[in-house]
């Protein structure tokens, strides 16, 4: 018997859902499926006839949900048509399975109550969870993530990076003599980052090498350290900015955001659907495994 479930399955159930469902929120990655196209017109609208079944709208709404990894790799002028003719097929697929009594049999059955449960499942996560996780609540999230973040100093520098001592001191000799930082860069540096006049953009602390990081941090802004040696060789660093960190904009953290949130509500709502549920695995070695897969993923989170 089973009490509880593992993240690691309860995580790649969520992206099999995610995976399926492409666009569950206003803030979801745009896939530009058909399914988007039909949500703005009359569901019941017939689209094609195949002798006497009719393709509606509605149809192909289902059927770009269920191809939707599919229907990413062609361009999107092309799926509209791709669909309308898996449908005829199905259609007509459908027709010869029918008359072949196929229907009938126990495994058609079985697939279909699958099917049924699979189609049940989707709903309940559109309508249940994904629902729930609203542009409000990313934003209620992410005020909160900015109400907690504690900014850390962050500066702007540059350098220079040759491979000797010898040429790191001849060099310093040119800028204390008035020479551009920049321009000596551009032709001396070995670092790829040379073509910009060796400017490294911001960063904080623990994203150098430690004696370049020390040297750094130790400067004020405009000044030019003595050569620093580290493993990557000898360097000239100019401090151009300090700042303190600021919180990421909300349209750059918004996606993950929203990925959080449904994966925590989604955990929530199944712990509480599964509470007093017991669940027996007959197979003493998918047992086995299962309950070790459950071990590591509660061992990682410190239960």
């Amino acid at each position: 018997m089973l009490n509880s479930r593992s993240r690691l399955l309860r995580a790649a159930s969520l992206a099999v859902l995610l995976a399926t469902a492409p666009a569950l929120s206003a803030l979801a990655q745009d896939t530009a499926t058909p399914a988007a196209e039909a949500a703005a017109v009359d569901p019941s609208t017939v689209v094609a006839s195949v002798g006497a079944e009719t393709i509606t709208e509605g149809d192909l709404a289902f059927a770009a949900e269920d191809m939707a990894q599919d229907l990413a790799q062609m361009p999107p002028e092309e799926r509209r048509a791709f669909l309308v003719r898996i449908l005829i097929d199905m259609k007509v697929m459908s027709g010869a399975a029918r008359a072949a009594g196929m229907d009938q049999t126990e495994i058609f059955a079985q697939r279909r109550e699958y099917l049924e449960e699979r189609a049940l499942r989707r709903a309940y996560f559109a309508e249940a969870i994904a629902a729930s996780v609203t542009e409000e609540a990313i934003r209620a999230e992410y005020d909160a993530f900015v109400e907690a973040f504690e900014p850390v100093d962050e500066i702007r520098a540059s350098h220079i990076l040759v491979e000797t001592e010898e040429e790191a001191t001849t060099l310093k000799a040119e800028l204390d003599g008035g020479a551009d930082f920049a321009t000596l860069a551009r032709e001396h540096s070995i670092d790829p980052g040379a073509a910009n006049g060796g400017d490294l953009g911001f960063f904080g602390r623990g994203m150098m090498v430690q004696p370049f990081e020390e040297a750094a941090f130790g400067l004020e802004e405009g000044a030019v350290s003595a050569p620093v040696q580290s493993q990557f060789g000898w360097h000239i660093i100019r401090l151009e900015e300090k700042r303190q960190s600021q919180p990421p904009a909300f349209e750059q953290v918004a996606p993950q955001i929203q990925n959080q949130l449904l994966m925590r509500t989604f955990t929530e709502k199944v712990e509480e659907l599964m509470a007093g549920v017991e669940v027996t695995i007959e197979d003493p070695a998918l047992k086995a495994k299962f309950d070790a897969q459950e071990a590591a993923e509660n061992a990682a989170a410190g239960q």
